[in-house]
């Protein structure tokens, strides 16, 4: 593959004086895949290198797959955007907004609009994560409510925090999501997408459930101190026996070459090597803008372990599809106005250009999420995406 060579050296630069202990990264044009490579080490105490089929933590990169499993049944007709959501998850008709606290706790009132699957998709439903919101991190203390990734049902028992329609405000909306799925289609979510996505694009390591095949594989997640340097944090996996649901909005394991095979079914309206999982108009809804005059707002962070504030592509009006990131400008040098993205929160990232049909995965194991330092990493390698395949 002729060109590549910038694309490496921006790896290689990314895991320079220890900055990142290791990288994999994979990138595709209309053609086919253009780049698949890796630089550094899979942990930063051991001195096995970084392998492009190393396994990773995508976290909310799981959103968008799980989007693409609810627009099969849209396609359907067996879930509707704008359908009052409650009528397929009561749950939902029974979840209350927080206003606020006083000395007997948690204030509550209910909502005066609906939530709906385009709301939840596009993070205009109300609800919120309580690393990047304040009331939400007192609601769940106070409440004991159970974090989202232990797969426990009590997780979903949380409020909202606006008014459906209000306001973009990240949080567990894609998890709700993920439960729309299961409910209509009578399969938890791992059955389903392995069945109608990941088993037909040929995404053979992408999983919600650790496989013992993947123990030499598995990139290790590091924790960055505050003088900058990486430490190994024990991430123990999931206990399957307790499992209750697969949370829509994050969980999966993948590599950055099963990932990019997702993005370029999209790249290709929908169908990858003779596996069509979305109409190709679809696909073009999906990239659309779905929440009007509303713009996505920086995230501030109130668990700075996890995460750092979050301002993805400072400066431009950003809008959000059916589920992803839309820049409203183009980036110099790299992706078109109207591109698609989203991140992990273990700093993974990717980015998807209809306009070019240029995609591209960036995959380490890092917290918080938002590090500055994969940031500047992830924007060099995007960058080199371009040089090397000329802008369309």
């Amino acid at each position: 593959m002729p060109g590549i060579e910038p694309i490496q050296r921006a790896l290689e630069a990314a895991i320079e004086a220890g900055r990142i202990p290791g990288v994999a990264a994979a990138a595709a044009n209309a053609d086919g895949v253009i780049f698949e490579g890796a630089a550094g080490h899979s942990s930063a105490d051991r001195p096995e290198p970084m392998a492009i089929d190393a396994v990773f933590r995508i976290a909310s990169m799981t959103k968008a797959i799980t989007a693409a499993a609810a627009m099969q049944l849209v396609e359907q007709g067996r879930l509707a955007l704008d359908q009052p959501a409650k009528e397929i998850l009561p749950l939902l008709g029974e979840t209350k907004i927080l206003v606020g606290f006083d000395a007997n706790g948690p204030i509550l009132r209910a909502p005066r609009s609906e939530i709906t699957l385009r709301r939840l998709l596009t993070h205009t439903a109300g609800f919120a994560y309580d690393i990047w919101n304040a009331d939400m991190a007192r609601y769940m203390r106070e409440k004991e409510i159970p974090p989202m990734r232990t797969g426990k049902l009590a997780a979903l028992a949380v409020p909202l925090v606006r008014e459906p329609g209000e306001r973009w405000e990240y949080g567990v909306n894609i998890e709700m999501v993920g439960r729309l799925v299961e409910t209509v289609s009578g399969f938890d979510l791992e059955t389903y997408l392995q069945k109608h996505i990941l088993g037909p694009l040929g995404m053979h390591d992408t999983s919600y459930i650790a496989r013992p095949s993947w123990e030499n594989r598995l990139a290790t997640v590091h924790g960055r101190k505050p003088d900058g340097t990486l430490e190994a944090i024990d991430n123990p996996p999931i206990d399957e026996a307790e499992r209750e649901f697969f949370p829509g909005g994050g969980g999966l394991y993948s590599t950055a070459p099963d990932y990019l095979r997702f993005l370029r079914a999209l790249i290709n309206g929908g169908e990858l090597d003779g596996a069509r999982i979305l109409k190709s108009e679809t696909v073009a809804l999906m990239g659309e803008n779905h929440m009007g005059a509303l713009d996505v707002q920086p995230l501030p962070s109130h668990n700075p372990q996890l995460s750092a504030p979050v301002d993805l592509m400072p400066g431009i009006t950003k809008k959000w599809g059916l589920s992803f990131l839309i820049n409203s400008e183009a980036l110099p040098g790299a992706r078109s106005a109207g591109s698609l993205a989203w991140a992990g929160l273990n700093n993974t990232y990717f980015w998807l250009d209809p306009k070019a049909k240029v995609a591209g995965v960036f995959m380490t194991q890092i917290l918080p999420f938002a590090d500055p330092m994969v940031l500047e990493a992830f924007e060099r390698f995007e960058r080199a995406v371009y040089e090397a395949v000329g802008r369309a």
